[in-house]
């Protein structure tokens, strides 16, 4: 009787404090923070026990090896969020009658899955500060605060989550450009197994970094009359992050090509 108690309470707690709309977004960054050192000292622990390579590398390294597990699983979970919400869900979609305009619809469930990636940014770009510049560059920090500035505001007013997702889910590149770090890292520069991550790399950037933001900048157009309604600061997010990440992604996509290039010719 006393367990049934405690676990009522428990889930009176989490239903009306924690997940509660007006906690629910600092919550969610929360869970975001948490999970990130989590998933660092798991990525810590795993490494260690069963990849020999992992104990010789520099201190450096196997941190740079344990925040990229990090970014991994982020990838990961907001990657299939927003794949979800953009083309599965009717939340944002236009066949749903509702009296909400498109750009200003919100659920718990997509205001969660922003919280959690505001932590994931947050606690990244305090760990790229932390050791500048052996995690990133200037281009990381610009990118970081970029997309952390956007999803943050999305996450706090509710407004654009339809974009937020569009946009997020460039995620999806993540793990693959983790991976040829990882065979890099293990010498295997000149396996099947890098080229053809090289390929996926190239294939998932020219999707999910280019093409689909043509698409969403083509939704804005064609909602314009919605997006006018938004906040002045929201409006002006609409098109300068995207367009100044699109700016980034046309950069990387060239050093992209030319590296799959290199591997090419090397193994001709």
């Amino acid at each position: 009787m006393e367990i049934k108690s405690y676990q009522n309470q428990a889930e009176d707690f989490v239903e009306h404090y924690l997940l509660a709309d007006p906690f629910l977004p600092y919550t969610s960054v929360l869970v975001g923070i948490c999970l990130c050192k989590l998933v660092y000292d798991l990525t810590e622990l795993f490494s260690s026990i069963h990849i020999k390579s992992y104990s010789a590398l520099t201190k450096i390294k196997r941190i740079e090896w344990n925040n990229r597990g990090i970014s991994t699983v982020h990838a990961t979970f907001i990657s299939f969020m927003a794949l979800y919400f953009v083309f599965f869900s009717d939340l944002f979609s236009d066949q749903r009658s509702l009296e909400t305009l498109t750009v200003f619809r919100n659920s718990p469930l997509s205001t969660f899955g922003l919280g959690v990636s505001v932590g994931y940014f947050l606690a990244d770009l305090g760990m790229i500060f932390w050791l500048y510049p052996y995690l990133g560059g200037s281009e990381y920090i610009l990118h970081h605060c970029l997309s952390g500035t956007a999803v943050a505001y999305s996450l706090f007013s509710g407004e654009a989550q339809l974009y937020t997702y569009m946009v997020l889910i460039s995620e999806v590149t993540t793990p693959e450009i983790n991976l040829r770090w990882y065979l890099d890292i293990a010498g295997l520069k000149r396996s099947k197994a890098y080229l053809v991550n090289g390929v996926a790399i190239f294939f998932a950037w020219l999707t999910a970094r280019i093409l689909l933001f043509i698409y969403m900048f083509y939704h804005v157009y064609t909602h314009y009359d919605q997006v006018i309604e938004m906040h002045t600061f929201g409006y002006l997010l609409v098109f300068v992050v995207p367009i100044s990440l699109s700016v980034m992604n046309l950069i990387w996509f060239g050093k992209i090509v030319k590296g799959l290039k290199k591997t090419l010719e090397k193994r001709q």
